[in-house]
């Protein structure tokens, strides 16, 4: 007897994500990640996917390019998607990823100039049950340098919450309590996307995420004003 079609799909996944693991570069591989302060980098990317509450189908893909060190707005680009492959834990980036790739590859086309030198992406790198998360799946195909921040422990590699935990875990910013995991993505050292990550952030979240999404909330807001985005913590 065949295997339901689930579990098909969820076993190509395994062995795409697998496959594309192997590419992932965990060290740094531009000057601008080797210096005290960053010389050299001048954008930076965040994306997000923000849904109308009870709509998990429909979506605004968001990219934004915020200057570095000012973190101000030079580009966005908000578009509604209809995301086609099913949700399952894990396997976030196949739903997601196509679309993110769509948002980069129109700046490739329309600005080429303003291709960021690195991306944030909301949600986990390495860090992951099969050590591919979001992160890594978009830096991979992307061929760009990425970073995962994740506002939730994923439970995974033997790491739980606990009070030791919670003393290590990052907090990006004075002004929350709250803390952040930073995951590597690709072509980035740890140490250096932790570095980043607190010279981007003004709140808990890096504000190339923020701003992700906060612009394709507002957009959702004006498109679609009857309706519940939900708030994001």
């Amino acid at each position: 007897m065949s295997a339901p079609p689930a579990e098909d799909l969820v076993r190509q996944w395994e062995r795409e994500q697998a496959r594309l693991r192997q590419q992932v570069v965990e060290e740094d591989t531009e000057d601008w990640q080797r210096s005290p302060d960053f010389s050299g980098l001048e954008r930076v990317g965040g994306v997000d996917l923000s849904f109308i509450k009870g709509d998990d189908v429909n979506a605004c893909a968001q990219l934004v390019i915020l200057s570095y060190p000012d973190l101000e707005v030079l580009y966005e680009d908000s578009q509604m998607v209809t995301l086609t492959a099913p949700y399952i834990a894990g396997f976030l980036a196949f739903r997601e990823t196509p679309f993110l790739l769509e948002a980069l590859e129109r700046l490739q086309e329309n600005q080429p100039t303003l291709l960021p030198q690195v991306v944030f992406v909301d949600g986990n790198g390495l860090f992951h049950y099969r050590e591919f998360g979001l992160a890594c799946h978009l830096g991979v195909l992307s061929g760009l340098p990425c970073v995962g921040v994740a506002k939730n422990l994923l439970q995974v590699q033997g790491v739980y919450k606990s009070e030791e935990h919670q003393s290590q875990a990052l907090r990006s910013s004075d002004r929350s309590s709250k803390p952040v995991y930073v995951s590597v993505g690709h072509k980035i050292s740890l140490d250096t996307a932790v570095r980043l990550t607190h010279s981007c952030c003004r709140y808990r979240v890096p504000e190339p995420i923020r701003q992700a999404d906060c612009l394709s909330r507002e957009y959702l807001r004006i498109h679609f004003p009857a309706a519940d985005t939900g708030i994001k913590e």
